[in-house]
């Protein structure tokens, strides 16, 4: 009888301590399941389109060495030719103005200071003239200004002036070429060497490629645009320069430097509106095209070095415009309503973070556009509600679009927590981490 009772005693302690237990797992795990946070949805980035499906070809000239870009931060577009450094002639003008420009910025609209013509800048006129090298005249006791400086050195391909102008800036000529090497090697322009400030010494090389590059950082420069998109320019003295750089404007061509040497041959350095109109660059291109719009053309930039003659650049420059006419267009690099990412619940419910808004650009259907997805941790959300953002870094620059839910994420109700003890008290522990 005492063992009888012993046991019962026992058993009825033990029921005890279960019913405690459950009760007590009943207080925390109830509340827990029913009330607590809800396990985080799944986020899906949704591939990223990509506009480097088109079939754009540059046509390039097979002599010389040729490149065209379609900005400096992208790659090359194509290359013809030589890809070795040559003779670059006059081009080299272009760097000391860009060089010159990084030491003594030149505002938009601006002249700059004015620069003293001494005896010693006489002298050197007359040297190149010769050594019949094209020079624009100078007088003892004159005061140009800069922007007129590099009027004379761009327009009218001044050798005199690029000394001149490479002198006010570093003091000599060897402190120049100590600042453009400098200059060339922070932009990674290794294909480039210079031993002057005009490129008459055969010793100037550089690569197609870096060139071309060169070329798009110098339309860049508004001083530098606003100069290449004159006809002529009026200079102290009753001087006057006209524009030794345009050429074959009719085919969308601006020039920013057109010049010869027998070791060079013929080197052209040009910004390229495929659409056939005058390539706007730099300052004027932000202003938004001739037909009003405020979308600037998709233009490219180049380098056409040691062409053989005057006829067969032509033929070149004709053969890249054709090639290139009609390949950029309007193009939506980001649609509204288009989906980024799908959030998908532990309980099977689905929305999507979908673009507010539709932005394009006026791109090369060979463009490779990269896309950022910020999209944030939900567990529930209600339809139009923000999730993000997606950015799209393009030649002209990143454009941000916010993301919106396209339908609701919705608690999944009493049952479902209560039924899904891992996910729902896994998420109460991890809100109990964080805090």
């Amino acid at each position: 009888m005492a063992e009888s009772s012993a046991a019962r005693k026992a058993l009825r302690a033990l029921g005890i301590v279960v019913g405690v237990v459950v009760i007590l797992g009943i207080g925390v795990y109830g509340p827990a399941t029913l009330v607590g946070p809800l396990p985080t949805a799944s986020a899906a980035l949704a591939e990223a389109p990509n506009e480097a499906s088109g079939a754009f070809t540059p046509v390039m000239p097979e002599t010389g060495a040729s490149a065209v870009v379609a900005d400096v931060a992208t790659p090359v577009l194509s290359t013809g030719g030589l890809a070795e450094a040559v003779p670059i002639a006059g081009t080299a003008k272009v760097v000391t103005a860009l060089v010159v420009l990084s030491e003594r910025p030149l505002l938009a609209g601006s002249d700059g200071p004015d620069i003293p013509i001494t005896p010693a800048d006489v002298s050197e006129y007359n040297r190149f003239v010769a050594e019949s090298a094209r020079a624009v005249p100078v007088s003892a006791g004159e005061w140009w200004s800069q922007r007129e400086v590099m009027e004379a050195m761009l327009l009218g391909s001044s050798n005199n002036h690029a000394d001149l102008l490479a002198k006010w800036a570093f003091g000599s000529v060897d402190a120049y070429l100590e600042a453009a090497d400098a200059w060339l090697a922070a932009r990674g322009l290794d294909g480039i060497t210079l031993v002057d400030t005009n490129g008459l010494d055969e010793d100037d090389v550089g690569t197609a490629s870096d060139l071309a590059r060169v070329s798009a950082l110098a339309f860049s420069e508004a001083s530098i645009s606003e100069i290449m998109a004159l006809d002529s320019a009026s200079l102290p003295g009753g001087r006057s320069v006209d524009n030794r750089a345009a050429y074959q404007s009719e085919l969308g061509y601006t020039g920013i430097s057109r010049s010869y040497t027998d070791e060079a041959g013929v080197c052209f350095l040009f910004a390229l509106d495929p659409s056939g109109g005058a390539a706007q660059a730099g300052s004027e291109a932000e202003a938004g095209t001739a037909d009003g719009t405020d979308t600037p053309p998709a233009l490219i930039y180049g380098a056409f070095l040691r062409d053989p003659a005057g006829d067969t650049l032509d033929a070149d420059l004709a053969a890249l415009a054709a090639s290139a006419a009609g390949t950029v267009a309007p193009t939506p690099v980001v649609s509204e309503g288009q989906s980024f990412v799908t959030y998908t619940t532990p309980w099977g419910e689905t929305a999507h973070g979908v673009a507010t808004s539709t932005e394009s650009q006026l791109v090369w259907v060979t463009t490779p556009l990269e896309y950022q997805v910020d999209a944030k941790q939900l567990s529930t959300g209600a339809k139009g509600e923000e999730v993000g953002s997606v950015t799209v870094t393009t030649p002209d620059g990143p454009v941000t679009v916010r993301l919106e839910l396209d339908g609701r994420l919705g608690d999944p109700g009493p049952l479902w927590r209560l039924l899904n003890p891992v996910p729902v008290i896994t998420a109460f522990i991890d809100s109990r981490t964080q805090d």
